[in-house]
């Protein structure tokens, strides 16, 4: 269904909206899991003195999500990525009183916002390649957008704004760091909202950039890394909250392994899994945030016994643990089987994509453990505050989402007629394709995978504690470490800003002008030598044969007038000689007809000179004949001089693009009620323009001015401080 309406008709942006299976989807796991957590969070945070601006940020949150997965429009889908990204950054830092919060909203901010840019820049390839920037219709010229030279620069711009969203590997540091965030803010950003941004992306464009070796193999061996490498993270924590982080991430690469698989029962198991994973995770961060609040701890050493004092926390944790692990009858284990017949089925890398697939379910059968059977079995442990069930806004969500998990896996026809078919035919391009989910109905081999899994991550949750510790010293012992080398990469940033600083910006004019002048010269200049862009032979005799005298004469006035601004020795000279070169381009205006330019240009230069003699009364004397010469600034006046020339010479070889002028001779009387064509220009058709030169001029003025008077003032203040 499309809907909308034009934002910017010039540009082609349209405010339009796209519901198939893959947004609706999106949109009801946000808009649910939404309202649980705004729920949840009136007692969270409801006694906060800030939290009406957490609600704040959280619905701008809400918003910007719901706008990206609906927006047909790749621009307007790109800028509520954007508010996705400032409204995290907003809600992961949230305590902005505490260092590391600001350190982690920060990176948040910095590593996806580059993301975007990169994605923004894919983005207008892809609309220029396809023609348009409706998603609808570029969905269906995808053999247009293969056959292109700019298939593979757009594919790669493209996953660097989805990877960088969805924290894949090298990207996946940032997202544990978000752990800083209130709970409530991670429970949603993890289970439906901002880092599965990057996996609706990518599954988005399926269709068009998918069914490609450089598509499959990227995501397939990104995917597939980042899921086992993030299982074996989340094992080795002792804090729940980051062990479920992980285990985001642990998601999210199966999501990104499976949409580069492609087959269309990966795609189907991607759906799946996409929904099971939004349940269960959602689940399990708003029971870790319900254990941090009663007990003040998310230790997993110090987290014993709670489920006689908090059982319908434990209940809530228990169904959606059951779920995660993969668990029959849950809909999680509908979702790891399915990820199994995917990989079996595959003719690709079948043992890659089984074998991570299996390592990463056994992993996440002990993290399972670890998040609720650790904490909630066995003699209560010592905490510091006696823990005590929390209100029921907060215990009702885990509750609500592990009874679907329960409830899916008991009738599965239900989430497959709602969710994974019309999700799975969005994302594979294909409509006829049959989805079916169902809990058992043989023995294969994907169900002895199946009881594999669970017979290994048995044997590894009885063993996690020293495996724990054991893979502590392999990571400590890992010189390649990501987050401290984010901090080397932000030291290494700062210290070339300093040096630019230092050297570019230094205050001194003089070094301003002469960077600026260079950097125009060899930019331009060598732009024209490399792409061989002017013709040369040009008959200089006959174009001069048509001077007259009164052009020799304006000629000679100018020159004069800027040889005298370089040799003189008296600074109010050369700011007079330089009034006369202003004044001869004056003349140049007045001989081609164009008395209004020519009258602006004199007044110009006329308050130049006046305004410069005035203030050169208030410093102090300079003889500029004092100074030695500088034949380099001369060679460079001489190049830039050269450059220039050649530039005109260029525009006057070819033929002049009338299109502009055409539009304002036509337009500056009936639009602007303007006969003289500047003027209208000047005050109508950029009149945003010239009300920012003014304010431009004003401010100049104004701070030249305080300069001016405070230069004065200091000095009387130095010579009543004894010159100091």
């Amino acid at each position: 269904m499309l809907l909308g309406i034009d934002w910017v008709p010039s540009m082609d942006i349209r405010l339009s909206v796209l519901i198939d299976g893959l947004s609706l989807t999106f949109a009801l796991l946000i808009t649910g899991i939404g309202a649980l957590v705004t729920l949840y969070s009136t007692a969270y945070l409801g006694k906060h003195p800030d939290y009406p601006r957490f609600v704040l940020f959280l619905m701008m949150f809400m918003v910007g999500m719901l706008g990206l997965v609906l927006s047909d429009n790749l621009i307007a889908l790109f800028v509520f990525w954007e508010v996705t990204t400032i409204s995290s950054y907003l809600l992961i830092g949230f305590d902005n009183g505490s260092a590391k919060s600001r350190r982690s909203a920060l990176q948040a901010l910095l590593l996806t916002g580059t993301g975007g840019l990169a994605l923004l820049a894919g983005m207008i390839l892809l609309g220029n390649v396809a023609g348009t920037f409706e998603l609808s219709e570029i969905l269906q010229r995808g053999e247009v957008i293969h056959n292109d030279p700019l298939y593979v620069p757009i594919m790669i711009l493209f996953l660097a704004g989805a990877f960088t969203k969805s924290a894949q590997f090298p990207f996946h540091f940032w997202l544990p760091n978000a752990m800083a965030a209130p709970t409530p803010v991670s429970a949603y950003l993890h289970s439906a909202t901002m880092v599965k941004a990057g996996v609706y992306l990518m599954a988005r464009v399926n269709p068009v950039l998918g069914d490609s070796e450089l598509w499959f193999w990227t995501l397939v061996l990104a995917g597939g890394f980042t899921t086992v490498f993030a299982s074996v993270l989340a094992v080795r924590q002792t804090d729940i909250k980051q062990v479920l982080a992980y285990t985001t991430l642990m998601a999210l690469g199966a999501l990104t392994l499976f949409i580069g698989t492609g087959s269309p029962d990966a795609i189907k198991g991607m759906m799946a899994f996409l929904v099971v994973h939004s349940l269960y995770k959602a689940a399990l961060f708003l029971m870790i945030g319900i254990v941090d609040h009663e007990t003040g701890t998310r230790d997993v050493d110090r987290l014993r016994g709670l489920g006689r004092k908090m059982p319908l926390t434990f209940l809530g944790g228990a169904l959606a643990a059951i779920s995660m692990a993969g668990i029959p009858p849950f809909v999680g284990f509908i979702g790891k089987e399915f990820l199994y017949k995917a990989g079996l089925g595959h003719e690709q890398a079948t043992f890659w994509i089984t074998g991570t697939i299996f390592a990463a379910s056994a992993l996440m059968f002990v993290a399972a453990g670890i998040s609720v059977l650790r904490p909630f079995l066995g003699k209560p442990g010592d905490t510091p505050k006696p823990a005590h069930e929390g209100p029921w806004v907060m215990w009702i969500g885990p509750i609500i989402l592990g009874a679907f998990s329960l409830g899916f896996g008991l009738f599965p026809n239900t989430v497959e007629a709602w969710l994974v078919a019309p999700g799975t035919w969005a994302v594979y391009g294909d409509y006829d394709y049959t989805v079916d989910l169902y809990l058992f109905r043989e023995v294969n081999a994907a169900f002895l995978l199946s009881l594999a899994t669970f017979a290994t991550g048995t044997v590894l949750y009885l063993v996690h504690r020293p495996m724990r510790n054991w893979l502590g010293r392999v990571f400590e012992a890992n010189p390649i470490k990501f987050d401290p080398g984010w901090d080397r990469v932000l030291d290494g940033v700062k210290a070339l800003a300093a040096w630019q600083t230092r050297h570019l910006q230094s205050g001194v004019l003089q070094r301003y002008l002469l960077i600026v002048f260079v950097t125009l010269t060899v930019a331009v200049g060598g732009t024209i030598w490399a792409q061989d862009a002017l013709d040369f032979r040009i008959d200089f005799a006959a174009q001069m044969d048509g001077l007259l005298f009164k052009h020799w004469a304006v000629l000679i006035f100018v020159t004069a007038g800027a040889l005298l601004t370089a040799y003189t020795g008296s600074r109010m000279t050369a700011i007079a000689a330089l009034g006369v070169v202003g004044i001869g381009v004056a003349l140049i205006f007045i001989m081609f007809s164009a008395p209004d330019v020519a009258i602006t240009q004199l007044l110009v230069e006329t308050l130049v000179v006046v305004l410069v003699a005035v203030a050169m009364l208030k410093l102090p004397n300079l003889n500029l004949g004092d100074e030695p010469r500088r034949p380099g600034h001369a060679v460079l006046s001489i190049a830039t001089g050269a450059v220039v020339t050649a530039v005109l010479i260029g525009v006057l070889q070819s033929d002049l693009d009338r299109r502009i002028t055409d539009y304002f001779e036509v337009a500056s009387w009936p639009d602007a009620y303007g006969r003289n064509i500047v003027n209208v220009i000047l005050v109508d058709f950029r009149a945003l323009d010239t009300f920012g030169e003014i304010a431009v001029v004003v401010i100049a003025a104004l701070a030249a001015y305080a300069l001016l008077r405070g230069t004065r003032y200091g000095g009387d203040a130095a010579d009543k401080d004894g010159g100091r």
